[in-house]
């Protein structure tokens, strides 16, 4: 199991960076009457034929060359199964891949969510080829942030420049 929601962020999210995503949707929201978080992920890596996206989940195989184990996926399907919640994978081959994941908060072993702010913040900095799209609506807070959007305002400066750096830290500490 990871520490936190956030480290299966990071991980999948890795995994849309390899399979050569462009654009990837990342929405945390957590309904407060039923205290259900869901966890959703949308890419458009290269996608997955059916019987690849269903070997995925199993923890003894792995698309990496060279690793004969991949532990992200079927960790994050454990930990919403065992807290109660769902687990979908959706993929088309040479269009993306939809992650989805829910959790019963109120299930003893939830992990907590962890550092959300800074997950994003390393995803925006380190990828500033990848358009990101960033919503977080939970407890109180309704955050967004589309990296495509504010790259046309910053017109070709690049999201890792160091003045950007600093807009984009400050910016998510007053917002999340």
């Amino acid at each position: 199991m990871m520490e936190d929601i956030a480290s299966h962020i990071m991980d999948i999210v890795m995994n849309s960076v390899t399979a050569g995503a462009e654009h990837i949707r990342i929405a945390v929201e957590k309904d407060p009457q039923t205290a259900m978080l869901s966890l959703t992920i949308t890419d458009d890596g290269v996608g997955m034929d059916p019987d690849t996206a269903q070997k995925v989940q199993d923890p003894f195989f792995s698309t990496k060359t060279g690793r004969k184990v991949g532990l992200g996926i079927p960790l994050l399907k454990g930990t919403a199964e065992t807290t109660g919640g769902t687990f979908e994978l959706c993929s088309t081959k040479g269009e993306g891949t939809t992650i989805r994941a829910t959790f019963d908060c109120r299930h003893p072993d939830l992990p907590p969510l962890g550092n959300i702010r800074d997950t994003f913040f390393v995803l925006i900095v380190s990828h500033p080829d990848v358009d990101f799209d960033l919503h977080y609506v939970v407890d109180g807070k309704d955050f967004r942030l589309d990296t495509g959007e504010l790259k046309r305002e910053l017109d070709g400066v690049p999201v890792n420049h160091p003045e950007v750096v600093g807009f984009l830290s400050k910016y998510l500490d007053e917002h999340l």
